[in-house]
């Protein structure tokens, strides 16, 4: 582990300001899983200790959801350490023959959209049958990582494909690149085709790459930095010719923001890197610089909206999305209690660590139910999937849509029907 490794966990003066947003300190009560707790653990392996299972066992407890480093008054770079830590995890710790099988499943499929659109049919199939009631208890005794994916599967509906390019309505304000993603791309694709429509309803003509893949983050927030560059590297080659690159989905940008630190040792990709890394704006965080142009209509509805982690902590994207959402006529934004705790999703958190991350998404869900909304605006895939496999779990099922979903209602002058007859996986509407 690097030198600056080192000067950086010397930064944590152990003040505890970082317990209560911690989610696994929330939920347990254990110091050794607090962030403190864990930088006591990586203090100990720099310093010559060898990386024992019960210290590995800590350091995968981690959801890497960042409310550490957003409430520390010290600085300390916690996402630095564990991204770093956990790399050494994977290089020097034996996992058993069924965590690797999973891990390796888990990561040829998730990133490669085309593997994921294959699935897409197969599942559909499934989940027309019925069959998951049926399925579901066998899969949890047989294997929780199983079920869990089995259960955040969201309802599928028709397929469909962007265009290369989408016009700009009216005058160009602009020309952005958009980032599709991975699960994004395949399971939510309606979020895709709102956010094209919104931005060309604002002035911007939209670049889609067809060449374009992962972005790396499920790898690089797992540990995996070889595979995440390779998979960061084909991204900037395919953004290099936009000005500036939106992403609708928390957890890529937050990973296309760190491009930067990631090749920062590698003289041939690093300025490239940084120059995409500061071309890269969330959805929501691009249309506050922009500013509104086209008609806001009224939605009469009530929403919760859900701060997804590497957003809020990742990004420190708080107060775009509430004021875009504000700006929309009738709609009222609920808070949700305790905000800066992780809904448990976190990438694939809740795939190697189901246990632990349905408690977090029944917290969750209860504090979201809480707010009595009709809908829950939530940024990210997995958070998406996450709360409403959570409030459906609970007996109290609840519409979900993404900001751009609800900002295209607006400007479209669709009405709140559209977005609260619908679930999170609601039928894919094209591009017009």
């Amino acid at each position: 582990m690097s030198d600056e490794f080192g000067e950086l966990l010397g930064d944590c003066v152990h003040c505890g300001f970082c317990l209560p947003t911690c989610p696994t300190y929330v939920l347990w009560g254990e110091e050794m899983d607090s962030p403190r707790g864990r930088i006591h653990l990586m203090a100990q392996h720099h310093e010559g200790t060898p990386l024992t299972p019960e210290m590995a066992g800590h350091f995968d407890a981690c959801l890497g959801c960042l409310a550490c480093v957003s409430s520390c008054p010290s600085g300390v770079r916690y996402d630095r350490l564990i991204d770093e830590t956990r790399a050494e995890v994977e290089r020097v710790h034996p996992r058993t023959r069924s965590e690797r099988a999973l891990r390796e499943a888990v990561f040829a499929l998730f990133p490669y959209p085309r593997r994921l659109r294959a699935v897409r049919g197969p599942l559909r199939l499934y989940q027309a049958s019925g069959l998951g009631r049926v399925v579901q208890p066998v899969l949890a005794r047989l294997s929780p990582a199983l079920a869990a994916m089995e259960r955040l599967a969201p309802p599928l509906g028709r397929a469909t494909r962007l265009p290369e390019r989408v016009a700009a309505r009216g005058d160009r304000r602009a020309v952005v690149g958009m980032l599709t993603g991975c699960v994004q791309r395949e399971f939510f694709p309606q979020v895709n085709s709102a956010t094209a429509r919104v931005l060309a309803l604002e002035g911007c003509d939209v670049v889609i790459p067809k060449g374009q893949g992962c972005c790396g983050a499920l790898s690089l927030h797992s540990g995996r930095a070889d595979e995440a560059k390779a998979f960061a590297r084909a991204t900037i080659e395919a953004f290099e010719q936009v000005d500036t690159i939106v992403v609708n989905s928390a957890g890529c940008g937050s990973a296309m923001k760190e491009y930067a630190q990631l090749f920062a040792d590698e003289p041939e990709w690093a300025d490239r890197a940084a120059a995409l890394s500061a071309r890269t704006r969330d959805f929501t965080e691009f249309l506050a610089e922009l500013g509104p142009q086209a008609e806001r209509h009224p939605l009469e509805l009530t929403a919760a909206y859900h701060d997804a982690c590497h957003l809020a902590h990742g990004q420190g994207v708080r107060a775009q999305p509430r004021a875009l959402l504000r700006g929309i006529p009738g709609l009222e934004i609920r808070e949700i209690a305790d905000p800066d705790v992780c809904c448990g999703s976190a990438g694939t958190y809740n795939l190697f660590q189901p246990e632990a991350a349905a408690e977090l998404g029944d917290r969750k869900a209860e504090q979201v139910a809480a707010t009595r909304a009709e809908l829950l605006i939530a940024a990210n895939p997995g958070c998406t999937a996450q709360i409403a496999a959570a409030l459906a779990r609970g007996g109290a099922p609840m519409a979900v849509a993404h900001p751009a979903q609800v900002l295209d209602a607006s400007l479209r002058g669709l009405g709140p029907a559209h977005l609260v007859s619908h679930r999170h996986h609601v039928a894919n509407a094209t591009v017009r």
